[in-house]
């Protein structure tokens, strides 16, 4: 959270006068999280503001420059006040330090306009998201022990868990659908007695993950305590984990969840987001809620209270007071014996989980129920149907694909899932189907923010949950949905609309379309550049990327640290190429970037630094990339490119890695098939996703 830093132009007492405020930190963050994630580890980062920080409206259009904060999610801490403020459009008094009785520095502003920005950035890219902080600190039971070290400050990246500083996010998912008994009949029923058993079990599990997690952060300390480093460079790391470790043992924070509540529901005869379907999902919520503090109230007496449990501290905490009314029995038990676990309770995305379990992630509802996959095929085989010929001339056969559970659903119903359906016939069947109008695109948006604002009212933590939108859907819109989600009791919202990333994040400028954009006829003296590194045969490598618009316009890359060596910071991640003339007019290319006390530092002759075989094709692909070729296209080229020298090759690899970053998401792969199932894949964050299936593959 970056509420504490001062705003722009506070003074300071440095030879910098007065402070840069609140950008220049989430660039530094953000750049801190994409060094966490080079050589094909995955960085996540969460940066969050108080929207009664006088910096706030930098802090929410940040991201709108193309190529700033790209490594970190950006969410806004909302209060009350401010909202009241944007229903009765009055003005809003920000402040710094944040909610001071005597700040140092008073903004008055026009609530509404700034709720406009908000809602506008959403609209067109889907960030920032939303904290209704007042709504979280109010709920939160950990923060009845904030004066401890317990008061929140944000929430982890995908904004399951609000979380105080140094704790941790646990997670474990149950899959609601595994307990629907004769699923999609009329005798369809869900088995509360099992799930309650599960519940108690799964709150246990999750009490024995902390003590692992203790015994891994043991191991750790005691790793770096036999480190030859002396103890002063040693004991910033030794502090850290020694918090994270108190933390940890002190408050034995939990996140059991759920997930495949779209499924459960359409076993169970509900269309999602109905008020039938919200009521017993809210049913399902609040059994949750009541057996895991049940639970941690048994571990309790079993194993001891975490340690600084009092009654007295949470006895008017509204989701206490809840639980008190839904079970008096055992908020009795609670008072006598405590609680071994200061909060239990999530709802996060599974993405990963969900495919595992093959249903719905979360509480979201199914994306599509049906869908096609192309598989390749040779026209003058037996059998082989052409449904489908590309630009290329290549002939593929279509399958259709069904929801796990869709399918599930039509062998029940007696229909045969290894039928070539027609697109008629398969409009038909989903209309037969409990999943017909309960679709992300097709249900309403509105009444799904209603049905997370119920469910959020028996969970301790928070839901991760995004409202998708189709692509015409109007700014309006996501305001009203915001502010339903603000009255609903909801921590928090994010919105996505289908395809906004694209439009705003290729460039600063909007586009009208494919034809605006075009590189400069001229190499300027000047580009904007970052660096990639990644590994080939064990070997390190590192690319410098210069940017034109954002675009790739021309690439250096080969062996990092080698004979003649790049001294390279693994801090610096993006600077400045120049092109430089010498007096007899040669022309040569410099990278510079601003080191950590702020001094401009030069690493000359880019093209004479590596291999100059390297260089000629170096030369040869920035050729292409100056004449706006698509990304993905030139990554197709030179996947084509053939060499005799395994050096080459090796060479060739690289630039791939380095390019493939650059492709937008959502783009189809030429040529490229999943593995798996053999569908087509598409570029997510330089990797390829199969859509059908989920397969991924990076490097």
């Amino acid at each position: 959270d970056l509420s504490h830093i001062r705003p722009k132009g506070s003074p300071v007492k440095n030879s910098a006068l007065t402070s840069t405020g609140i950008v220049p930190f989430m660039e530094r963050y953000s750049n801190s999280t994409r060094e966490v994630a080079q050589d094909g580890r995955r960085g996540a980062l969460m940066l969050s503001v108080s929207i009664n920080h006088p910096d706030s409206e930098s802090f929410i259009d940040a991201k709108m420059t193309e190529g700033k904060v790209t490594g970190a999610n950006v969410s806004v801490k909302i209060d009350d006040a401010f909202m009241q403020a944007v229903v009765e459009d009055k003005s809003y008094v920000q402040s710094y330090p944040v909610y001071s009785k005597n700040p140092k520095n008073v903004k008055e502003i026009n609530a509404r306009q700034l709720w406009n920005k908000i809602v506008h950035n959403a609209w067109k890219s889907a960030e920032p998201g939303i904290l209704f902080w007042d709504t979280i600190i109010r709920e939160s039971v950990p923060d009845c022990y904030a004066d401890l070290g317990y008061r929140t400050v944000s929430t982890n990246p995908c904004g399951e868990i609000p979380l105080c500083p140094y704790d941790s996010c646990r997670l474990l998912a149950i899959n609601l659908y595994s307990y629907v008994l004769d699923p999609f009949t009329d005798k369809a029923r869900f088995d509360f007695e099992l799930f309650k058993t599960h519940v108690a079990i799964a709150q246990r599990i999750m009490d024995d993950i902390i003590d692992l997690e203790l015994e891994k952060i043991d191991t750790i300390l005691d790793k770096i305590d036999a480190d030859p480093e002396d103890e002063e460079i040693k004991g910033v790391e030794i502090r850290l984990w020694q918090k994270i470790r108190r933390k940890a043992k002190e408050g034995r924070r939990t996140g059991v969840g759920i997930t495949a509540e779209g499924d459960m529901l359409a076993a169970l005869g509900y269309r999602y987001g109905s008020e039938e379907a919200t009521d017993f999902a809210v049913k399902i919520q609040k059994t949750l809620a009541v057996e895991a503090y049940r639970s941690s109230v048994h571990l309790a007496k079993d194993r001891g209270s975490f340690k600084i449990f009092d009654a007295k501290r949470e006895e008017n905490n509204p989701y206490i007071l809840r639980l008190k009314e839904a079970d008096p029995e055992m908020y009795e038990e609670m008072l006598r014996y405590g609680r071994r676990n200061i909060a239990c309770l999530t709802i996060a995305p599974t993405g990963t989980t969900s495919l595992m379990t093959q249903t719905t992630s979360g509480i979201e509802p199914v994306f599509m129920p049906v869908y096609k996959r192309r598989r390749k095929v040779n026209p003058g085989d037996q059998n082989v149907r052409v449904d489908f010929v590309d630009e290329s001339g290549d002939s593929y056969e279509e399958f259709i694909v069904f929801h796990h559970k869709f399918a599930e659903w039509m062998k029940v119903k007696g229909f045969d899932i290894n039928k070539h359906y027609s697109d008629e016939e398969i409009d038909q069947l989903v209309a037969k189907s409990p999943y017909y109008k309960a679709t992300s695109n097709d249900i309403d948006w509105v009444a799904k923010v209603r049905m997370q604002g119920m469910i959020q009212k028996w969970v301790d933590h928070s839901i991760s949950v995004t409202v998708n939108l189709p692509s015409d859907v109007t700014e309006e819109l996501v305001g009203q949905l915001y502010i339903e989600a603000w009255k609903s009791g909801c921590k928090g919202c994010t919105v996505y609309r289908d395809g906004s990333r694209a439009g705003v994040l290729i460039s600063a400028k909007e586009k009208k379309g494919p034809e605006q954009f075009s590189m400069p006829s001229k190499r300027p003296m000047e580009l904007d550049a970052e660096v990639v590194r990644f590994q080939n045969n064990k070997e390190k490598w590192i690319a410098f990327v210069g940017l034109y618009q954002g675009r790739p316009y021309e690439i250096f890359t080969g062996i990092a640290d080698d004979e003649e060596g790049i001294m390279l910071p693994k801090s610096v991640v993006s600077g400045k190429i120049v092109k430089h003339y010498d007096e007899e007019g040669n022309s040569r290319y410099d990278f510079q970037f601003s080191n950590k006390r702020g001094f401009k530092t030069t690493v000359e002759g880019l093209s004479y630094k590596f291999n100059k075989e390297y260089w000629n094709y170096a030369k040869l692909i920035s050729g292409v990339l100056r004449y706006g070729m698509p990304i993905h296209q030139i990554i197709g080229l030179i996947g084509t490119m053939e060499f005799d020298s395994e050096n080459i090759n090796t060479w060739k690899n690289g630039v791939e890695r380095a390019l493939k970053k650059y492709v937008p998401d959502g783009t189809e792969a030429a040529g490229e098939v999943c593995e798996n199932c053999g569908s087509p894949v598409v570029y997510q964050e330089g990797c390829l996703i199969c859509k059908t299936c989920g397969t991924s593959k990076c490097g």
